[in-house]
Formats: structure tokens, C-alpha cells, sequence
């Protein structure tokens, strides 16, 4: 067949169909010349490689005929191979285009993908390199999900794969792949638990870190990306359709989804990496060499190296990106280490020029964007510091309500949590944007973190020495499973206090997935290599049901979940501090360290639900043994009752509570008669 190539255009940029043909553009500043590669239907043989014969800047471009939807192409880009200057060109080395949208096979480590080194690889890659498939564009559809405002916004952190792996109700087939997220068995899973937002781990078409091989483990997270639009095919073997029917499913269901994307660094890792999109296209363009030796990469990710978001041309791909998944039909996003896409060889800025371009974006800025608000590099940690419209992980939540029901945190560092974080996010922010966890994909389960005091990750291959030493974590006398009753029992209470501290704080609360059913991971606080799959068959121990009752509760209440800091102030304050006794906490309290017991009364005014405004008590006995709590006087025509505890309690005429050791009580007023 003979293919004509014709200059093209610039725009839009990767490969679209146009007219007989499709047309390419690609973006590389440096190259002295980019090869459109195309492939036969079982993407062994190239058939043709065509030379893009028009240049516009930094864009390459042309138009090739005879092209048709389904084809299966690459690119190459030739240039210098001068690693000393961060110039990284190979045209032996297969290139998949950043903005292919459907590749044919997921990623695989070999050796002939290699070509960071400092010596040229003259090793063709091509028959190791997953090929691009040409696709006819999505229909472009609206906003189609239930847009659930911050303040009523519970997420559900979850791995595809992990979460439907093993549920028998799915069909075998569908397991660990996106339409088993629309499967009634998972979406009545997560109606049920009261859950507004599904935030799903990566699903961009990733590949292992070369490491993992000789070991014989598989990256099972996803953050580690290749192409940033198109889908992993084992987690969307019927690509974007498939992914936006899931999508439609969900919505129907009431439930919004959001999508952690990973846009601090690739899978081509550092400069012993494989040479697989970016780094051959441009090295010095997508990726922040050292100034001090170019051959080598900034590392503020820990992952070998750092792409350059404040480059024009990475702000184009990532925000092309996400109006791609977008329109596919995703809610928001969650941006991985998202320091990094405020970062400039100056520094941290808030408003660098690729969250600029979010917060401006017409599509974008009406999503829900979530910050990881850290990075390793200096001056990394920035929580607190995003502003709106971006929520961020609040990490002081996760460790002050750890450190409390594990004895070495204090009392006056949960109340700071419980009623918002203003000490973090009163400048720039509403409670609501402090995304409040006590555990999440990254770190010990719900269920280890009281049951293990050290990580337990000798599976992974590098003799324990990953994933944070500095957990919070405890045990109940023995480390990891047991079969004694008594210990099993103050392991699950331990689990319904760290959630009840959740629900109840102000802020937008985010449960890890499993944490309802007391899923393990063995001890193992870093499990991206290892395949812990959600084990549906396990008894959740009464956990399911009672984060359902949670979040109905949060729901149900204004006072939990009203999204203003608390003050204290007026006829019915909003916040009362009282002592187990019913007296007004004083400063000698919050600063004694015994103190370990205490009642948050919350109040909030009228609304069309609640015309009488509503009313509830917050009680968290963190003491190791029984205490009695004076419950304080109800507003006229209102009784207090018991909704929901976290172990038996022992009420007196609804005066006063007996609260065991280690134990929480939600109280409210209801009206008389």
C-alpha cells in the first residue's frame, strides 16, 4: 500500500481522522525529526515509517492517507544522543504517543525498551513496545454526574481491580475490570455503605518498575503511568466505552467519580529507565533535568525523576488530559504528590502556571479537585496552601486520631481535627476542603493499623525498608491474626472509634476501601507490588453495617457536616467543649495530657430539613477504663437519645451516660412527644 504524506496541520495535537486519512502532530522542541511508524493488525511488523514532513515551532506534523480507525501505529523521533546536555533522542527506540487514547496490550519491562543510559541503544524496541490504536473521537456529552457539593461529599478510596477481583457475584470474566464496577453486586456495596464519591486509583496504562521483575511482582496500583489518556487494557479491556457505560451506571446510582491521575513523573523512571514516550520525544522539554548535570533528573517525586509542569508544552498535555477523562465522564480528580504541578526550578507557587490553568478552566474548575498537597522535594509539603477550588488531604487528620486512640496523642490535637482544621485551612479555605482519613491505599489497612505495631513488608523485596517506619500503629498485645475472642474484639471497637472520629469531624471524610469489612493486608504498609485483592467472603465483624449507619447519621445532620468553622459564639452556640462531668472544658484541660475524655455539643440553625435547627452531642471516652458522663441540659421541648455508639453503653434516664473504656457515643435531640 502506499501511503501519501502531506504537511498537516498542528492542531490537534497526537493522531485524529481527518478526511482520507488521519493527521499527526507531536510536540518536540528538539528533535531533528519525527516518524509516524505504522504497524500490521497483529502490531509485529512495521509497514511503514513516514517521515512528518511539516514543522509549526515545536510541533511536528502531517497528514497520512489511506488511515483508518483501528490502526495500530508508533512514533520515532530522531535527534543527538547527548546525555551530558539532556538530550536523549534514539530512533531505535518505539515511542507511544502521548496522546494516544487505546493502546492493544499493556506495558511489560524488557530489556530492548531500555535506552536512558549514557551509551546509545542501538537495539530496536519495537516488538516490545505496546502499539497505539487510531480511534474515532467520543461523542462529547455534558456534565452528567449527581454533583455532590463539598460539604456532603463522603469518598470511597478503591483499586478497580482490588475491589471487584474476588466478589463471587461478578462474572469471572469481568472481575478486576471496569464494567465490574457497574455490576449491581458492587454498586448496591456502595450505595449501601452511604458513600457520595468513588475515588478510583489510577487506571492510565502503567508499566512495573524495572525492579519488580527479578522479584516476581507486578505493579498492581497504577502509579507509575506511560500514556496519561488512554486506559490500562487489563483494567478496561473494552476501552473507553466501556469505562463511560461503568460511568453512567454509577451516576444513576447517585454516585460521583473521581479519578487519581499521577502527573509529577512516568514510568520511564530515571536515567536508567526505559525509553518508552517523553523521554524519546524530548528529554529536556517534558522532564527537570540538574542543572548541575543535565544526564541526570530533580527527583522531588522518589520515583527517578520529575516532569516539568510549568513547561507550555506539559501544561498542554496534562490539561488536555484531564479534559479528556473529563469528557469521558469523570467527576474530579485527585492529583498525585501535587506539589509538583506547582513546582517551578524556583520553587512552590500556588499559583504556577498549570493550576492557574485548572482554576481557570471553564470544565475543570467545576469538578472535584483533590490535592496529595506533598512531594519529597525541598519545600514540598504544602498543605493548607492550594486554596479553592481544591480540596486536600489532611494528613494532621490521620495522624493526630491515631495518635490519640493510641495513647501518645492528645486530646487538644483531636479536637482540633474534629472541629475542622482551622488551624490549617481557616486562610484559604472552608472545613470542607480538608479531605479527613485515617487510612488509605498508601499505608497500613484499618484493620492492621490496630493490630500490628511495625510494617510487615518483606514480601516486597527490599528487606523491609519500605514504606513508612512512622504508622501511629498498635496492637492488642500480639502483633497480626489471633484467634483469642477478647482480642479480636477490642481490635474491631479500635476500628469503630477511628471511624467514628471521622464521621463526625467536620471536613469531607475519606474511606479507605475494605475498611468496612476489616480488610488485611498482612502488616504490609506499602502493598503496590503485592495483589490484596478485597476478600468478600471474610466476616467484616458488624463493620459494614455500622459505616452505614455513620454516614446516614453525617447525612441526617447539619451539625456534622455544616461547612463553617466553629466559634463558639451567640444565643445557640455552635460548639460547646464539656468535660465528662457537663462543665465547660477549661485551659487547665486542654492542656493536662491525662485528660482523655471530653463532649463536643454541636449545634446547628434552622433549615428546611431541620426548621428547629439541630442539635447533638459528640462523646469520646479515650480513657482505658468506664466513665460517666453528665449529659448537659436539651434546648426546651427536646430529649437527648442515643443514635449510634461505638460499643454498649449504660444510660441513665438519659441524664448521663456510662461510657466503657475506649469508646464513642453520638447523642441527639430529638423533640418531645
Amino acid at each position: 500500500m502506499t501511503w501519501i504524506t502531506r504537511e498537516g496541520t498542528p492542531e490537534p495535537l497526537g493522531v485524529s481522522l481527518h478526511g482520507d486519512g488521519v493527521n499527526v502532530a507531536v510536540v518536540s522542541q528538539d528533535a531533528e525529526a519525527v516518524y509516524f511508524c505504522l504497524f500490521d493488525a497483529s502490531g509485529t511488523q512495521e509497514i511503514a515509517r513516514l517521515r512528518l514532513p511539516g514543522r509549526s515551532g515545536a510541533v511536528f506534523h502531517g497528514h497520512v492517507s489511506a488511515v483508518q480507525a483501528g490502526a495500530l501505529y508508533g512514533l520515532r523521533a530522531d535527534g543527538p544522543f547527548d546525555p551530558a546536555n539532556g538530550k536523549r533522542f534514539n530512533c531505535n527506540k518505539l515511542l507511544v504517543d502521548p496522546y494516544a487514547k487505546l493502546i492493544q496490550a499493556p506495558f511489560e519491562v524488557h530489556v530492548e525498551i531500555q535506552g536512558g543510559v549514557q551509551v546509545k541503544d542501538e537495539r530496536d524496541s519495537a516488538a516490545f513496545v505496546p502499539k497505539c490504536v487510531v480511534t474515532v473521537p467520543m461523542a462529547a456529552i455534558g456534565r452528567q454526574g449527581p454533583r455532590i457539593i463539598p460539604a456532603r461529599t463522603m469518598i470511597y478510596e478503591a483499586s478497580v481491580a482490588a475491589l471487584t477481583a474476588r466478589h463471587e457475584a461478578v462474572p469471572e470474566a469481568m472481575r478486576g475490570t471496569f464494567a465490574a464496577l457497574a455490576h449491581p453486586a458492587i454498586i448496591d456495596h456502595l450505595t449501601g455503605l452511604g458513600l457520595t464519591t468513588l475515588e478510583l486509583m489510577p487506571i492510565a496504562a502503567w508499566i512495573d518498575e524495572r525492579h519488580l521483575g527479578a522479584l516476581g511482582l507486578h505493579n498492581h496500583w497504577g502509579y507509575n503511568p506511560v500514556c496519561f489518556m488512554a486506559p490500562d487494557p487489563r483494567l478496561a479491556p473494552g476501552g473507553l466505552a466501556e469505562i463511560r457505560t461503568t460511568l453512567e451506571r454509577l451516576h444513576e446510582a447517585g454516585i460521583e467519580v473521581v479519578l487519581d491521575v499521577v502527573f509529577n513523573h512516568s514510568g520511564e523512571s530515571d536515567e536508567l529507565g526505559p525509553t518508552l514516550s517523553l523521554r524519546g520525544l524530548d528529554n529536556a522539554l517534558y522532564y527537570r533535568l540538574r542543572p548541575d548535570d543535565p544526564a541526570l533528573y530533580v527527583n522531588d517525586t522518589g520515583c527517578g525523576h520529575t516532569l516539568a509542569c510549568d513547561h507550555p508544552a506539559v501544561v498542554r498535555l496534562i490539561m488536555d488530559a484531564l479534559r479528556h477523562w473529563a469528557q469521558v465522564g469523570f467527576d474530579g480528580f485527585r492529583f498525585d504528590l501535587a506539589s509538583i504541578l506547582g513546582r517551578s526550578a524556583k520553587g512552590f507557587d500556588a499559583a504556577a502556571p498549570l493550576l492557574t490553568a485548572i482554576r481557570q478552566d471553564p470544565v475543570l474548575r467545576e469538578l472535584k479537585l483533590i490535592a496529595e498537597p506533598w512531594d519529597i522535594g525541598p519545600g514540598g509539603y504544602q498543605l493548607g496552601h492550594f486554596g479553592a477550588p481544591f480540596l486536600e488531604w489532611n494528613d494532621h487528620f490521620r495522624d493526630d486520631v491515631r495518635c490519640f486512640w493510641q495513647g501518645s496523642g492528645s486530646m487538644s490535637a483531636l479536637a482540633t481535627r474534629l472541629a475542622g482544621s482551622e488551624d490549617i485551612f481557616a486562610a484559604r479555605h472552608r472545613p470542607a476542603a480538608s479531605v479527613n482519613f485515617v487510612s488509605a491505599h498508601d499505608g497500613f489497612t484499618l484493620a492492621d493499623l490496630v493490630s500490628f505495631n511495625e510494617r510487615h513488608n518483606l514480601a516486597n523485596g527490599e528487606d523491609n525498608r519500605d514504606g513508612t517506619a512512622d504508622n501511629h500503629a498498635w496492637n492488642h498485645g500480639v502483633e497480626g491474626p489471633t484467634d483469642d475472642l477478647a482480642i479480636l474484639a477490642a481490635r474491631v471497637q479500635d476500628q469503630r472509634n477511628l471511624l467514628f472520629c471521622l464521621m463526625m469531624a467536620r471536613g469531607t471524610p475519606m474511606l479507605a476501601m475494605g475498611a468496612e469489612r476489616g480488610h488485611s493486608q498482612g502488616g504490609n504498609n506499602n502493598g503496590y507490588a503485592q495483589a490484596f485483592w478485597l476478600d468478600w467472603r471474610q466476616d467484616d465483624g458488624g463493620l459494614t453495617g455500622f459505616v452505614a449507619a455513620l454516614t446516614a447519621l453525617r447525612a441526617q445532620h447539619a451539625a456534622l457536616h455544616d461547612d463553617r468553622f466553629l466559634d463558639g459564639l451567640g444565643l445557640e452556640p455552635d460548639a460547646q467543649w464539656l468535660a465528662p462531668d457537663g462543665a465547660a472544658l477549661t485551659a487547665q484541660d486542654w492542656q493536662d495530657q491525662a485528660q482523655r475524655a471530653f463532649m463536643l455539643a454541636l449545634y446547628a440553625g434552622p433549615t428546611r430539613a431541620a426548621p428547629q435547627g439541630d442539635h447533638v452531642l459528640v462523646i469520646i471516652n479515650g480513657s482505658a477504663g468506664p466513665r460517666r458522663f453528665d449529659l448537659p441540659q436539651p434546648r426546651a421541648g427536646f430529649s437527648w437519645q442515643v443514635a449510634l455508639a461505638t460499643a454498649e453503653l449504660a444510660p441513665e434516664g438519659m441524664a448521663s451516660l456510662h461510657l466503657v473504656g475506649r469508646s464513642c457515643a453520638l447523642v441527639v435531640a430529638e423533640p418531645r412527644g
